[in-house]
């Protein structure tokens, strides 16, 4: 079992995922994995920082399948005997202009974006080594939305008390109210990612009591953050910051340093905690 200190980012192949593993292979003590769905796009990934003379490594992760996310599991808890710091960067949006049903794009989007990031953590935030860093990365369109909720929603998913069972049970439900038609008449916004991004920045607020609760000496930071209006596939040409600058606030996070006590549970975006 290796000593080293271990990162892994998730969706890492391109965009602001591939710019965080850019950073993180300059600044990180450590071996720093780029996972990605495909092996072939992640393999050219890791070729294309070689010849920068950056040594990124290459592990296959497609955070929508289960045995795909515990094979990773296994492969840190053999090799390294944990991780030390975890960027959850993978996610997917529909473009402004797809015709695809609201319901069809609640349901994809959710499927990824919150529920395939909450089965990353609880598969390896069990393995979060003390001192770990974790970044959940979420975005600016969570306050929005939530700002878009009725009152009711907005009091829950604001709750310092809210169990990762009864945001579940919110995320499940708004997908179900997309299905009947009803979303609206139920307090939803009209943006599916943004409903998703929600459930990132919440899920992140809950996993740290948790893990002040279970793990408080370990001294572990988890933060959802924003990486702002990025220039990639997802977002578009006329976004305002570059994936570089986009990986600004994440990779800050991923290496706040050991006598750091905080940030913690919070939404970050420009380095600077935001109101939830």
């Amino acid at each position: 079992m290796s000593g080293v200190p271990v990162a892994v980012v998730t969706g890492g192949n391109k965009g602001i995922g591939f710019a965080i593993v850019r950073a993180l292979c300059k600044q990180f003590p450590g071996d720093v994995y780029l996972t990605a769905r495909d092996p072939s796009r992640g393999q050219e990934a890791v070729a294309k920082l070689q010849q920068e003379g950056l040594r990124a490594l290459f592990h296959q992760l497609d955070i929508d399948d289960l045995q795909s996310i515990r094979a990773l599991r296994d492969f840190l808890k053999e090799k390294y005997g944990g991780l030390n710091v975890l960027v959850n960067n993978a996610g997917i949006a529909f473009k402004v202009q797809d015709t695809a049903p609201f319901a069809v794009q609640a349901e994809v989007t959710l499927k990824t974006n919150f529920f395939g990031t909450r089965n990353v953590c609880t598969e390896l935030l069990p393995l979060m080594k003390p001192y770990g860093r974790v970044v959940n990365v979420s975005s600016m369109v969570s306050s929005r939305a939530l700002r878009g909720c009725s009152q009711e929603l907005q009091q829950k998913f604001r709750s310092d008390t809210i169990t990762e069972e009864e945001l579940v049970q919110l995320m499940n439900k708004f997908v179900e109210d997309t299905k009947k038609g009803v979303h609206d008449k139920e307090g939803w916004p009209n943006t599916a990612y943004g409903v998703s991004k929600i459930g990132v920045t919440v899920l992140s607020r809950i996993q740290a009591r948790l893990l002040n609760e279970k793990r408080g000496g370990d001294h572990i930071l988890l933060n959802a953050c924003c990486p702002g209006w990025v220039r990639t596939d997802m977002a578009g040409p006329k976004a305002t910051k570059s994936p570089e600058e986009g990986a600004e606030t994440p990779v800050y996070l991923a290496l706040l340093p050991s006598d750091a006590d905080a940030p913690h549970g919070q939404f970050v975006s420009d380095k600077t905690v935001q109101p939830w």
